[in-house]
């Protein structure tokens, strides 16, 4: 008598690597790490209080990636060794800064629910995968700004002025660039791994 063997479904793309606590571990110092060396590419534009950063596209790519466990673990790492003073914040920068600490708790909430987006299959093709990054964007603003207006003192709307609107087209373009190059990678994943 034969047995049926299914093929395992993958909820997210590091699935790929064999489980284990080592390995999970890795995955999650790797995607703190990660965010934090796409962090140095930043720059501020006056009058702007907020940088313009590459470490959201990182962080998209986390939340989408590794899996709620390990995503989640490495936001977590993320923040709190940049607050005990590790220099990986945006501009070399480490320790609280209340102004920005908002979107740093933005992003563990955006991997949360980008990760879990990603294992219901949202990560498998361009639009959804798109849906699934503006999502992850929109959720890191829904902390940020409402924080950051609250410690500048100032409306939402003024904070949305300021703390949003003129980052939406940069995060467009990374939503854009993440979104067309993760069902890419997955298309490789499954080609490599049927033979």
């Amino acid at each position: 008598m034969s047995t049926l063997v299914l093929p395992t479904r993958r909820s997210a793309l590091a699935d790929v690597v064999p489980q284990s606590f080592l390995t999970d571990t890795l995955l999650a110092i790797g995607g703190a790490a990660f965010v934090g060396l796409m962090a140095q590419i930043s720059f501020y534009i006056h009058p702007f209080v907020v940088p313009f950063t590459g470490q959201t596209l990182a962080v998209l790519l986390v939340g989408s990636t590794l899996g709620v466990r390990r995503a989640v673990s490495a936001m977590v790492l993320y923040v709190v060794i940049g607050l005990t003073g590790m220099p990986w914040f945006a501009g070399h920068t480490s320790g609280y800064s209340s102004l920005l600490f908002g979107y740093l708790l933005g992003f563990v909430v955006s991997v949360t629910l980008m990760s879990w987006l990603a294992s219901k299959g949202n990560d498998r093709n361009v639009v959804s995968a798109l849906g699934l990054f503006i999502i992850g964007e929109l959720a890191i603003y829904a902390i940020g700004v409402p924080w950051l207006a609250l410690d500048l003192h100032m409306s939402i709307a003024k904070a949305i002025t300021i703390g949003m609107t003129p980052y939406l087209i940069f995060d467009l373009s990374k939503a854009v660039v993440a979104g067309v190059a993760l069902p890419g990678a997955w298309r490789f994943v499954e080609r490599a791994t049927k033979n």
